[in-house]
């Protein structure tokens, strides 16, 4: 059944033209937001905890923005499905490659932190015509295992890999002993599954847990940490920068290198707050009463 999904309907549609994709977009946010109702409640709330300060009308701009962009992401992934390296670079280009390219003539692997921000999909399929670096993308693997191996095989059609969070200690490990430069992305906006081993901050207004890996295998093997933000230049078109969080991770006290990365993304958040994920239920976790605040 999931092949059948995935080879006879998914394909079909990611074949069409992209501005015919994006007036399916128009008529998926008409259905998602107005019928559907897809989690208004959930971002409803995110958005009013995360901007006291706004008013009630400010609000809902932002939320219909936003459920406008996630349905424009959802026909930009089914493009991704098909779409080759010329077609990727045309939509979503890295402008300061040398930042991190200088690390790979070092020979030296690098973590990559960003976020849920705009079109994050398109990094994980590019990377690897777009750096010089080997990508390898971190997260959770899709409860549907079956369904995720077929979209796995096409994000990953061009070279890079993507990793089960419990296995990149051994990948990690693997390519570090065999000397192989890699770029690690690591998504570090979710909501961590165990409230007892992650950074807890305040962001945006409210106590929030952080993923710690990035800041964990930095330290581990010394790696570079960088941070890139994905501009929305206009529909459909994205530009990347990559700025250096810290080029020695033990030189930095702990925490900080998360703190830094929490200070970036509330700030980028602040300025176009529509284009993050709000339909993630991101503060489900509460801090342990027995552990004191890390700021």
């Amino acid at each position: 059944m999931n092949w059948i999904l995935f080879y006879c309907v998914l394909m079909p549609i990611a074949w069409l033209p992209l501005w015919v994709l994006y007036r399916l977009s128009d008529l998926a946010y008409l259905v998602v937001y107005h019928v559907a109702r897809y989690r208004r409640k959930v971002t409803r709330t995110n958005l009013e905890k995360s901007f006291p300060e706004k008013s009630t009308r400010e609000i809902a701009v932002i939320e219909k923005r936003y459920y406008r962009h996630l349905c424009d992401l959802l026909v930009e992934a089914l493009y991704g499905l098909r779409a080759t390296p010329m077609q990727v670079l045309k939509h979503y280009k890295v402008v300061n490659r040398e930042v991190i390219n200088k690390y790979y003539e070092k020979g030296q692997s690098v973590i990559l932190m960003s976020s849920h921000y705009n079109n994050w999909e398109y990094m994980v399929l590019s990377i690897n015509f777009q750096l010089r670096h080997h990508g390898i993308g971190v997260g959770k693997p899709l409860s549907n295992k079956s369904f995720g191996r077929y979209l796995t095989k096409k994000r990953t059609r061009y070279g890079d890999e993507i990793v089960d969070q419990t296995n990149v200690r051994q990948v990690m490990a693997f390519y570090d002993l065999h000397k192989v430069p890699c770029a690690y992305m690591m998504l570090s906006d979710q909501s961590p599954s165990n409230p007892r081993k992650c950074f807890w901050v305040e962001f945006l207004n409210q106590d929030t847990g952080f993923l710690y890996g990035g800041e964990h295998f930095a330290r581990k093997y010394n790696y570079p940490v960088l941070y890139y933000e994905v501009k929305k230049v206009k529909r459909g078109y994205y530009e990347i920068t990559i700025e250096e969080l810290c080029e020695n991770p033990m030189q930095i006290p702990e925490g900080g290198i998360t703190l830094s990365y929490t200070m970036k993304l509330e700030d980028l958040i602040r300025r176009q707050p529509e284009y993050w994920l709000w339909t993630h239920r991101r503060w489900k976790k509460k801090r342990p009463e027995e552990l004191t605040h890390n700021d």
